[in-house]
């Protein structure tokens, strides 16, 4: 049994800190709409706390999953932040999807008071943090990284520590950068097929199991046909997240020609007000009606 506190309750920090409570771990939660907080308790049971250095005061073990590297700021650093109200000996879990470099500057920090830190972005969307199936991509010390991971695997499939702190985010970015790709190609794909008249149905069952299968494909492809798009991950978030890809790009000298149209893509389809339908709205840009 580890004390642990959860810091920003959305889609994904809801389900992930409910896991951690129904495995065990005694979880203290915080969000910045209190009434999100007052009905996790309700669900799982647990303590709501009114700040974030109140939620982290006697936790083993701290998770923050929040918007980006400003939101990120706000609930680590200050008089309310949780590094106020961690100690030696315990640890920080950072799953936001957040920079490099903001990883590297709340683990300075952290240091410096004794705390450990893990950079742990996710990936597996909406369903896999409420199924407890996420993908988490950690940096940190591989010391920091042991102690933690038995109580990660309360809503991961697999966490793995891919390196140092920021390496993490950096894995992250690599991950957004093919899921790009991957969804524009599937949607210029099923789009041909249906202009062809094919079966859907018999081409996926054709082509799933062999080179071109992918997750995405296993899970989009069908409501992709069907128009459905609402499952999880928005438009919105992914350009958030691109827009991180394209500043260590910059930083690092990469070329992302394919990312870069993707996400002009995603800004069309933001502009025609579909800012938060899923990542799999880009078929819609092919379509005649």
């Amino acid at each position: 049994m580890t004390t642990c506190a959860f810091v920003g309750l959305g889609v994904m920090g809801y389900p992930m800190a409910g896991h951690l409570q129904a495995a065990g771990h005694p979880t203290t939660v915080y969000n910045r709409t209190s009434a999100k907080a007052d009905a996790w308790v309700d669900e799982h049971g647990g303590v709501g706390a009114d700040t974030p250095a109140a939620a982290a005061t006697g936790a083993d073990v701290v998770m923050v999953c929040v918007g980006n590297d400003d939101d990120l700021r706000s609930v680590v650093f200050g008089e309310s932040g949780v590094l106020a109200g961690m100690v030696e000996g315990t640890t920080l879990v950072d799953h936001t999807t957040a920079s490099a470099a903001v990883a590297r500057e709340i683990a300075e920090t952290a240091s410096a008071r004794g705390v450990g830190f893990v950079d742990a972005p996710v990936s597996g969307g909406q369903a896999g943090a409420e199924n407890g199936q996420l993908s988490i991509m950690c940096g940190g010390a591989p010391e920091v990284f042991a102690a933690v991971e038995p109580v990660i695997d309360a809503y991961a499939r697999a966490a793995v520590l891919v390196g140092p702190v920021g390496h993490g985010q950096l894995t992250k970015m690599v991950n957004q950068i093919c899921i790009g790709g991957l969804i524009q190609g599937l949607s210029e794909a099923l789009d041909f097929g249906r202009r062809a008249g094919l079966d859907e149905d018999k081409v996926l069952e054709a082509i799933s199991q062999g080179a071109s299968g992918s997750w995405q494909m296993d899970n989009r492809a069908r409501t992709m046909l069907d128009r459905r798009f609402d499952y999880g991950f928005a438009i919105d978030w992914m350009r958030k997240d691109f827009g991180i890809v394209f500043d260590e790009a910059e930083r690092i000298g990469a070329t992302l020609p394919v990312t870069a149209m993707v996400d002009q893509f995603y800004a069309r389809l933001q502009r025609l007000g579909h800012g938060r339908s899923d990542t799999s709205t880009l078929i819609e840009l092919l379509r005649d009606d």
